[in-house]
């Protein structure tokens, strides 16, 4: 039977990220479209692209700083659609049209509450979090730029078990990206995609065997 639960938090514990980009974009002036094609090349399955560090990969790690991110951002933007951009809080801007899943939340509370051992584990694009809803929530929190690895890298999930003293088999991962559910599976865990609350507490309640509403 699992004994541990390990969540991502945008997307998972927030409102969706596709929504909360796209209402920043709208109250901000971004073009959209261009955003897209930007973090379509830089999250491309290449990983590191040719000739520059991945920005994003870059900033995941805490290997650059949110300002140096958000001065790149607001470059390639600029350079995309002809127009000025300005890379003052871009970043701070954005974050805040994340709202708190506040079901999500409570369901991983719950989980904790009947015994389960609660791990976050997060790729960061800077320290935005909402640490002060966490008291009690988790026994486990790993936040990529805080140790310089993110996911889908296997060393940041191995860390998360070693902090959680469990195998990776005995674990439960959430996450909204496929592509880090199947790298958490392929290490071992029993990986589950989130789309709505709804359907991850369905899951949830036959992997654990427990009633969690």
């Amino acid at each position: 039977m699992p004994r541990g639960l390990v969540v991502d938090w945008g997307g998972v514990l927030t409102s969706d990220i596709r929504g909360s980009v796209g209402r920043w974009a709208d109250r901000h002036g971004v073009d959209l479209k261009a955003y897209g094609r930007v973090m379509s090349q830089w999250l491309s399955p290449d990983g590191e692209l040719e000739a520059m560090v991945n920005p994003v990969h870059a900033l995941e790690r805490g290997e650059i700083e949110v300002p140096q991110f958000e001065e790149i951002l607001a470059t390639e933007l600029t350079r995309h659609t002809g127009s000025h951009h300005d890379a003052h809080k871009l970043l701070k801007s954005m974050f805040e049209e994340f709202e708190h899943a506040h079901d999500m939340n409570a369901l991983v509370r719950r989980a904790r509450q009947h015994g389960i051992r609660t791990a976050l584990l997060s790729n960061s694009w800077g320290d935005f979090y909402p640490r002060d809803l966490w008291e009690g929530m988790f026994d486990v929190v790993v936040i990529s730029g805080e140790v310089g690895m993110r996911k889908p890298e296997p060393g940041i999930f191995a860390l998360t078990l070693d902090q959680l003293d469990l195998p990776a088999h005995e674990c439960v991962f959430i996450d909204d990206l496929a592509h880090n559910v199947e790298a958490a599976a392929g290490l071992g865990f029993i990986g589950v995609r989130h789309d709505n609350y709804d359907d991850t507490l369905r899951e949830l309640e036959a992997i654990f065997d427990m009633d969690l509403t």
